[in-house]
């Protein structure tokens, strides 16, 4: 039964999400300094977080602005390797890469796929949002979706609704495909490395079966294989699968069991696998390129006017941190320092703590480009440290290409959570991280995107890297006019 939220006491609503939650450990997380009483390793508000409608209509352009993007770097990887486009871009890109990997990603039977499921993580400033990453693989779907039903319940009328990242996932990784006599069966292949997101996505599967979509969710180990395709035992009976959904990453394709054979009836079209095996669409690398003074023209032409607009607005300034030496007459284009242009990446060294609002990341195609891992914010660390994390990016170029990204501040929002030991409602000051997730409904061809749903990390105002933690807030979002003061409302 839903509560109206409006009306109801905030520590009965925080009570009833609590509730709510499985008990089956589907939100994986530090339990350690958890109360007794809390089912969820975050800290529960009673409340969704409030998006303006200005920042909600940014969210719903930002979709198809994404997909668009996407075709653009495809189309732009496929032309620099015939030489229609620069070379340095797809030697960029491969930088690091596997022959087998290269050799996937240039598939002519895929030439044109691009992920179905989308999802950017924003900052929220007080100049709007920024892009600190695109994610085509993103994890919490699941756990996002368990969420948004649990705020819909109490009454919330939230962006993307009760449902729509369950309902729509099915729609978006079957876009294209045809079958005949039989709805595209999709099956969830979910490795090793990624473990820790095996109960979200078997969950996501069984909730898709309730509603009749034929999804499972499968260890690679569980696949079999035969002449015409991959294959899934179900209830006792083997059953050829359409659709693989790819939750694994390309970094780790050595270790994926049966992945060649499943490449194998990819290039024979006797299943679709979503997102693509392009190893070079997954680098952060491409916000460096959009900035790139050589491929202006380029993006001026494959994108839209407003939509090459707002990705300006919202991609910060990127630069990939390549050793190459700069020769002693140029600089670096739109990299300057107290005003002044940097002509070599050794003038980054010995920056003051103020000047080193800069951020380095590893592009991707490696273990430590996931959740934060081997990100260095220059202005938190120490001189040593910054020093080191910029000489040590630049030695393994050849081999893990790292970025260097303009720091944006989050502005420091206002948030409320239920505290267990006192039975009240408490209020806190956070950085906000948004994580709209996207479905591609349309196919590669179409910018038909639909904003299913957003995972909002309110993180303590004193913590500089925002990901999950058992001090944040974690909820949906919807929308209201920011004259609207009451935080219950």
């Amino acid at each position: 039964m839903s509560l109206c939220a409006t009306q109801s006491d905030p520590r009965e609503i925080c009570r009833r999400i609590n509730e709510s939650a499985p008990v089956d450990f589907l939100f994986e997380g530090d339990r350690q300094r958890l109360h007794p009483d809390s089912r969820l390793p975050w800290r529960i508000s009673p409340e969704p977080f409030w998006l303006t409608p200005d920042q909600h209509n940014v969210l719903v352009r930002l979709g198809p602005a994404i997909h668009a993007f996407n075709r653009a770097c495809n189309l732009l990887y496929h032309q620099s390797v015939k030489g229609l486009q620069p070379s340095f871009v797809h030697e960029y890109l491969d930088v690091g890469k596997s022959e087998r990997a290269i050799e996937l990603a240039r598939l002519n039977r895929v030439k044109s796929h691009l992920p179905a499921v989308l999802r950017p993580d924003l900052i929220v400033t007080a100049d709007g949002v920024r892009v600190a990453e695109f994610d085509s693989i993103p994890g919490g779907i699941g756990f996002t979706a368990q969420v948004s039903a649990a705020y819909a319940d109490v009454g919330y009328d939230l962006v993307g609704g009760a449902h729509g990242l369950v309902d729509g996932f099915y729609d978006a990784v079957v876009a294209g495909v045809r079958t005949e006599g039989h709805s595209p069966v999709v099956c969830i292949i979910v490795s090793d490395e990624s473990e820790s997101y095996r109960q979200e996505m078997a969950w996501l599967a069984t909730a898709l079966r309730e509603r009749g979509r034929p999804v499972h969710c499968r260890h690679p180990k569980e696949l079999h294989i035969d002449d015409e395709g991959v294959v899934i035992d179900v209830d006792g009976e083997r059953i050829r699968t359409d659709v693989a959904y790819r939750f694994f990453e390309l970094f780790d394709l050595p270790n994926i069991p049966k992945v060649e054979f499943i490449s194998y009836h990819a290039k024979k079209n006797a299943v679709r696998v979503t997102p693509p095996m392009k190893a070079f669409l997954e680098e952060k690398m491409w916000l460096a390129l959009f900035h790139s003074p050589r491929l202006t023209a380029f993006w001026e032409r494959e994108l839209h006017r407003d939509t090459h607009e707002l990705l300006k607005a919202v991609i910060p300034y990127t630069w990939i941190l390549d050793s190459t030496p700069v020769p002693p007459h140029a600089t670096i284009p739109d990299l300057r320092v107290g005003g002044r242009p940097v002509c070599d990446w050794d003038d980054l060294l010995h920056l003051s703590k103020k000047e080193r609002q800069l951020v380095i990341k590893p592009s991707g195609f490696a273990a430590d480009s996931q959740q934060s891992k081997g990100v260095t914010i220059g202005h938190d660390v120490p001189e040593e440290e910054w020093q080191a994390a910029l000489r040590s990016a630049l030695q393994s170029f050849h081999t893990t290409p790292h970025v260097l990204q303009q720091f944006h501040k989050g502005a420091r929002l206002p948030t409320r959570y239920y505290d267990f030991d006192s039975d009240e409602i408490r209020s806190m000051h956070g950085r906000v991280l948004l994580r709209p997730y996207y479905y591609a409904t349309g196919g590669h061809a179409s910018e038909e995107v639909t904003l299913a749903g957003v995972h909002c990390l309110v993180c303590p105002a004193d913590k500089k890297i925002l990901h999950g933690m058992i001090d944040a807030v974690l909820v949906p979002a919807a929308v209201r006019e920011p004259a609207n003061d009451n935080p219950a409302a």
